[in-house]
């Protein structure tokens, strides 16, 4: 065996060459016109110096925010679905719902005779006229600006109706004119002093992305609705939830899901936000100004975090908001609130809130193991006494829980106990860059830093451009840098409804039909193998460091191996890259290299062009554990070095291990067709020497 290792070196040799200079050739060509720096990377890949990264790094953050929930990832397509919007004291505004007909046929006004005790608003609806229209007079919703209505799919319609008389409703789903009919079903209703729920399939015959759900009757008379409801038969595992837009949240791989966030003074309050449905009352969100009616409670934040293989991590308010405290004197019942919602997750089913939890269908406890008592509350008159009183409580009842703090410990110790911290950054993509060296000085005692909030934003970030994309990537691999003491990171805000842009930018824009990842969603996704991989140090030599950052990582369980580069300045760089202390060789046949780049570093997706700054994945033809790259002007280079061995290698030890006296070399005609003819030629004729002096004769093949 060993008098054949130099006809294998000679083989490696030459392949790898030919390999390195067609993808020379091919970089060559794309290059602007700009002065080309020079780097040299090297990465420790041995095991001596590697450090695990925590399997909960990455993950992301869900806040009701820019109709991220209500009109966007919960399925619901009515809104104000309860008549509740308006507020407890009727008659009310009841937007959007609107009347078909006019003042003469019609009149609408809310009152509080809904037969559900926590949310007594309900709609009545006279009809006053003897001879109605053919199309009948009532009341119409458009949704969130417009129901997807798709051809072929069900949807469900569910809504409580009470009237004195018979009467005959028709439901329908129209364009947002009424003209175009999708689908339409006349339901009966039987004269009673109670309350009736009706339940009503809805087969759409046609497309509408507009659409408005319609219920009309030509009967002169009085008719009560309460808590209409309509959504497509094809939820997300049929939890309720939008599948495309949980697709997108799936292909980040998140290990956490961090909710619902924000520090509104009409907080989130959980009890009223599980049971029925029907009965839940709904919030109205004085930071972001808009109402929801918390069909996406606190269950199915926990059901999502399930769906999604993440941890979750239920953001409790404690007693603060931006605008109010609660006393610690008078924090009591607020702990006790918080203890209740942790029985509801992780309490047995016979426990009073652990039953509650399995009478929704959850009889399983939810793990949860991660709180964060408040939101940006730290600094505030009766933050520390109020997050002793909840640390003390729930280290008493649950002391596997970890607690975050609101407090930043990253340059200086805590003054409470807590197992983690919050660290927020919203700030310019320069500001960022630099930031990737944040956690280098921070303490490596006590509490772990939980970036949960971190972006780009304000001049140079537009609607989600490639330089925050750029910058937030740096930032990345900081943390992935500093991993020893930082737990966890996550983006904010991760949605917004393309018709509610509170926040710019976000990660995920969508509207009723449609959905496309920013820059900064499409950089997320290149480290989503990060959370549990084995950490390498690298170290970057050249005069334009300042505008480089880079990280490297490898799964001990797996053959890849990922090495991320962020060039941040304008100039192409022409990196030289050596690993040493690998655990195998470089597959150049398995390695590929994915960029996310584009002409103008402000670029954007969008609607029309949602693939105008996305990642481009491409062969790696010169991979080897040294090898030189062409990185392009503001780009985000993410290299996976497949790490088996090669199908020429493993051909050759085929032949040897049955004591062949020939060995065949197959090469992809794809590639050789790209050869020069002298350097082909040389190719085969070396090899070929090379294996006759140790007894093979060797045949050459190629594939188209």
């Amino acid at each position: 065996m060993g008098s054949r290792e130099p006809f294998l070196s000679a083989i490696f040799f030459f392949f790898f060459l030919l390999l390195f200079c067609l993808g020379c050739k091919c970089i060559a060509s794309e290059l602007h016109l700009h002065t080309t720096q020079t780097a040299v990377l090297k990465v420790d890949a041995s095991l001596q110096h590697a450090r695990q990264i925590p399997d909960t790094l990455f993950g992301i953050f869900f806040e009701e925010i820019n109709h991220a929930g209500a009109g966007g990832i919960w399925a619901e397509l009515v809104s104000n679905r309860g008549f509740e919007a308006g507020g407890p004291h009727t008659p009310s505004n009841i937007d959007p719902w609107s009347i078909i007909g006019d003042d003469s046929s019609i009149f609408v006004a809310t009152d509080r005779t809904s037969c559900f005790s926590r949310n007594t608003v309900a709609l009545r609806m006279e009809v006053l006229c003897d001879n109605c229209p053919a199309g009948g007079v009532g009341i119409y919703n458009p949704g969130f600006w417009g129901m997807n209505i798709e051809d072929g799919k069900t949807y469900n319609l569910v809504m409580y109706v009470k009237s004195p008389e018979t009467v005959e409703l028709t439901v329908s789903l129209t364009s947002s004119d009424g003209s175009q009919n999708l689908a339409s079903s006349t339901i009966p209703v039987s004269g009673a002093s109670n309350w009736t729920k009706l339940e009503q399939k809805l087969v759409a015959k046609g497309t509408n992305r507009t659409s408005r759900l319609q219920i009309t009757t030509t009967k002169k008379g009085v008719v009560w609705f309460d808590q209409v409801s309509l959504m497509s038969a094809d939820t997300y595992k049929g939890h309720g939830f939008r599948t495309e837009l949980i697709s997108m949240m799936l292909d980040l791989k998140p290990r956490f899901l961090r909710f619902p966030g924000g520090g509104n003074r009409n907080a989130f309050r959980w009890r009223e936000s599980i049971g029925p449905w029907e009965e839940r009352p709904g919030h109205f969100g004085d930071v972001w100004h808009y109402w929801t009616d918390d069909g996406l409670g606190y269950y199915e934040f926990l059901q999502l975090s399930e769906d999604l293989g993440a941890a979750p991590i239920w953001v409790f308010n404690n007693g603060i908001s931006h605008n109010d405290e609660v006393d610690t004197a008078a924090i009591a019942p607020f702990v006790k609130d918080v203890l209740d919602s942790l029985e509801f997750a992780r309490g047995s089913a016979d426990s009073t809130w652990g039953s509650v939890r399995a009478a929704m269908g959850h009889p399983e406890p939810f793990p949860v193991k991660y709180v964060a008592i408040g939101n940006e509350d730290c600094g505030k008159k009766f933050y520390r006494g109020n997050y002793l009183k909840f640390y003390n409580a729930i280290r008493e009842a649950y002391p596997d829980i970890q607690m975050i703090s609101n407090c930043d410990a990253s340059s200086r110790p805590l003054d409470h106990p807590a197992d983690l911290y919050d660290f927020h950054v919203y700030t310019d993509s320069k500001t960022l860059f630099s930031m990737k060296s944040a956690f280098d000085r921070s303490s490596r005692n006590g509490p772990k830093a939980f970036v949960s909030e971190y972006a780009v934003w304000r001049s140079d970030a537009g609607r989600g451009s490639l330089l925050a994309s750029l910058a937030e990537a740096a930032f990345l691999t900081g943390l992935e840098k500093n991993s020893d003491v930082v737990q966890m990171a996550s983006y904010a805000p991760l949605f917004v409804n393309n018709n509610d842009q509170t926040w710019n930018p976000d990660a995920i824009v969508f509207n009723s039909w449609q959905q496309y990842g920013t820059p900064s969603y499409w950089m997320q996704t290149l480290f989503r193998e990060s959370s549990g991989a084995m950490f390498h140090p690298i170290t970057i030599t050249s005069s334009y460091s300042g505008s480089l950052a880079a990280s490297a990582i490898t799964w001990q369980d797996s053959e890849n191996s990922f090495l991320r580069i962020i060039n941040f300045g304008s100039d192409p760089v022409s990196l030289t890259i050596s690993a040493t202390g690998l655990q195998a060789r470089v597959n150049a046949l398995g390695s590929t290299a994915t960029v996310i780049t584009s002409s103008n570093v402000m670029d954007e997706n969008s609607f029309s062009n949602p693939n105008k700054v996305v990642p481009v994945k491409s062969q790696l033809s010169n991979a080897a554990e040294q090898m030189q790259v062409t990185l392009a002007p503001h780009s985000f280079s993410s290299f996976d070095l497949a790490l088996a061995q090669s199908k020429l290698v493993a051909e050759i030890s085929r032949c040897e291990a049955e004591t062949l006296e020939t060995a065949s070399l197959h090469v992809d005609y794809s590639v050789a067709r790209r050869m020069p003819d002298t350097l082909f030629g040389l190719f085969f004729e070396e090899i070929n020497h090379a294996g006759s002096a140790h007894g093979y004769s060797l045949s050459l093949s190629l594939s188209s």
